[in-house]
């Protein structure tokens, strides 16, 4: 006869068991969801590339990998840095930090002033700034050409003023695309911005004034720090998407001034280079891992301190 005990065990495993079969069903769903697809893309990475495009299944090689930075002089073999690509990545992380930048500078006030309206207006404004959200990203993309092109609304409004006498180039370039992504990311700064200082207790930015603090004082010293929060949660959400973003660059950069995302599509399209391409979309998830490690970092001592 089992005792007390053995019967408490025999239910704990049984109830263990239940639990796993309870979850068995989202565990293969993630999977073949996120696990497999990385699978597929690592195991491509490392195979040999295909003649006419795919990959020789069971011919492994490190090429795919080895290109992502070099190349070979195809007259004497010799190594050198692949400039193309390098330059293509710095490009992509130097547009991610100028578009968070950017979003943050724009974004910052737009959400401190949500936050001090009145309870009943604040859903009228969080309304206004997911108004974008409701068409496709393409069709705002190329709602930005009217607005950077020779033709455009800045370019006609600085002859009108007389600033410029000629058109300012800004389709096609670094300036342009950055323009596009910031247009099209800024509500994803402005809404954990404004979900940080919604919680904010303006009681102390009033101490700050009573003591005499500056208004750069009382936003350095106090909103700033409390805020905290909101802006690396922000700057994360727009610093990701904007690296491996492809439809901005591609219409705003007319094909020239590509990004991560151009040059991994081109490699499974045009180049015909798949290894190539999957090793190129691995380095870019791991840069967004790195983010992420920032970001957890961050988050966990921001937390402890306010705690």
């Amino acid at each position: 006869m089992m005792s007390a005990r053995e019967i408490a065990d025999a239910a704990g495993r049984q109830d263990v068991r239940r639990r796993w079969l309870l979850t068995l069903p989202a565990l293969v769903i993630i999977f073949l969801a996120a696990v497999g697809p990385l699978f597929v893309m690592l195991l491509y990475s490392f195979l040999d590339r295909g003649d006419y495009g795919g990959v020789k299944f069971w011919q492994f090689s490190a090429e795919g990998w080895f290109n992502v930075f070099l190349q070979r002089d195809i007259f004497d073999d010799t190594l050198a840095l692949n400039d193309a690509h390098i330059a293509i990545v710095w490009r992509s992380v130097k547009l991610s930090i100028a578009t968070t930048l950017l979003t943050l500078l724009f974004g910052f006030p737009t959400a401190y002033f949500i936050a001090t309206r009145p309870e009943r207006s604040r859903a009228i404004w969080l309304f206004l700034i997911t108004i974008p959200f409701w068409s496709n990203l393409l069709i705002r993309t190329y709602a930005m050409q009217e607005v950077i092109r020779n033709e455009g609304v800045i370019n006609s409004l600085l002859i009108w003023s007389g600033v410029i006498d000629t058109p300012i180039q800004m389709m096609y370039t670094d300036i342009g695309i950055l323009f596009g992504m910031t247009y099209v990311y800024l509500p994803l700064m402005v809404l954990p911005l404004y979900a940080a200082m919604d919680r904010l207790d303006f009681r102390l930015v009033e101490a700050g004034y009573d003591l005499y603090a500056t208004r750069l004082k009382v936003l350095w010293r106090i909103i700033v720090p409390l805020v905290k929060p909101g802006i690396i949660a922000g700057s994360i959400l727009v610093f990701i998407p904007s690296l491996g973003a492809y439809v901005t660059p591609r219409v705003l950069g007319g094909g020239k001034n590509m990004m991560i995302g151009n040059l991994i599509e081109l490699q499974f399209g045009q180049g015909r280079n798949w290894p190539l391409g999957a090793a190129l979309s691995l380095t870019l998830m791991a840069i967004v891992m790195v983010a992420l490690l920032f970001y957890v970092r961050n988050a966990t001592k921001s937390g402890a301190r306010h705690g």
